[in-house]
């Protein structure tokens, strides 16, 4: 499974002021790393996309306010409301080891033990503020696991073994089904 280029990393909520900055809500662990990207993109309406130079940005709250020099007056910033913004994997600070939602969506969910395949992974969701890992079950249904290292043994992106390699708890693949 090839890695994405770009990744989702905020979403415009709303303006702020009248100069045309966006209120972004930071989809990364920390919203500090959302306002120390000097670029960020668009999805085109071909599929493709755009490249938005940031001008300025600082960290509110749990928001990031975003001035870009293509947006100058709030009617401008207003279009973008709702937009979801993309950051290029090369432009992020991180490790290499780093291991990004996308890239993991879709992997096949296996025994650590068995090699028995459970399912592939559908979702993830953070309720208070752990990760949680939503499973479509080869039997039918779904179901969730902890993404903690107590279950998730090792996570393996590419080649022949790609996929998450759990050991889970008995009943643990009845609870949401």
């Amino acid at each position: 499974m090839a890695k994405q280029k770009y990744l989702e990393c905020g979403k415009a909520v709303s303006t702020h002021g009248v100069r045309g900055t966006l209120r972004l809500e930071s989809y990364c662990d920390e919203p500090e790393v959302l306002a120390k990207l000097r670029r960020l993109y668009i999805k085109t309406p071909a599929g493709g996309f755009e490249c938005m130079k940031v001008r300025a940005a600082s960290v509110q709250k749990s928001m990031v306010l975003c001035t870009f020099e293509a947006i100058t007056t709030l009617e401008d910033a207003i279009r973008y409301k709702g937009t979801m913004f993309y950051a290029d994997r090369a432009d992020l600070k991180i490790p290499d080891t780093a291991v990004f939602i996308a890239d993991i969506l879709g992997l096949n969910v296996i025994d650590a033990v068995s090699g028995e395949k459970y399912g592939t992974l559908a979702e993830v969701i953070t309720p208070g503020g752990r990760e949680v890992y939503i499973v479509n079950d080869v039997r039918g249904g779904t179901f969730m696991i902890p993404a903690v290292p107590e279950f998730v043994k090792n996570i393996e992106l590419e080649g022949d073994g790609a996929g998450i390699y759990v050991e889970l708890i008995e009943g643990i693949r009845e609870v949401a089904e």
